[in-house]
């Protein structure tokens, strides 16, 4: 059992080391050596492409030495900027804070605090009787024109809202079936 045991880890690790050592010893055939790139030269073909010419610095940096003051954005497709004005140098002006147009005229009344919890079935002539509680434990009642609590005018009731005012004509709402 360990002879078995013994060869399969033995092969692998030869190989292992064997592919290593040839990787280190011969260079892969895509990264000539200088004796190789010299032996085609020599037979009168061309030299291979990867070779340099001379880079010459001085036609590439400015005669005062001084770093260019570049303007543009290469990333970026727009118009030149115009030149600065002379207002440019200026600090720019803040805008006054403007209020906001105070309302004119007697504020709006407060919204109606009722809510529809639901219908009572009346018969045919008397049409449909909403059921209203205050929030306090007060229900009340009422059909279309009918006044509610001395200061809201019931305008239509719904079957599923109804919409009210204060009994001056002000203040419209509609209150939606809240059921509690």
């Amino acid at each position: 059992m360990s002879g078995l045991l013994r060869r399969e880890v033995l092969i692998p690790l030869l190989v292992v080391l064997l592919g290593g050592g040839a990787y280190v010893t011969r260079p892969w055939a895509d990264n000539p050596t200088p004796a190789r790139r010299a032996a085609p030269a020599a037979a009168g073909k061309a030299a291979p492409a990867s070779e340099v010419a001379d880079v010459r610095l001085e036609l590439v940096t400015p005669a005062n030495g001084a770093a260019p003051n570049v303007t543009r954005n290469p990333f970026r497709f727009l118009q030149a900027a115009a030149p600065p004005s002379a207002a440019a140098g200026r600090r720019p002006v803040r805008p006054e804070f403007v209020a906001p147009p105070v309302p004119t005229g007697p504020p709006p009344p407060p919204p109606i605090t009722l809510r529809f919890i639901g219908l009572i079935e009346a018969p045919p002539r008397t049409g449909r009787v909403a059921l209203l509680s205050d929030g306090r434990g007060g229900l009340m009642h009422g059909r279309e024109g009918d006044t509610v609590d001395g200061r809201y005018r019931m305008l239509r009731v719904g079957t599923d809202s109804i919409e009210m005012a204060y009994v001056d004509g002000r203040g419209r709402q509609t209150i939606r079936l809240s059921g509690q």
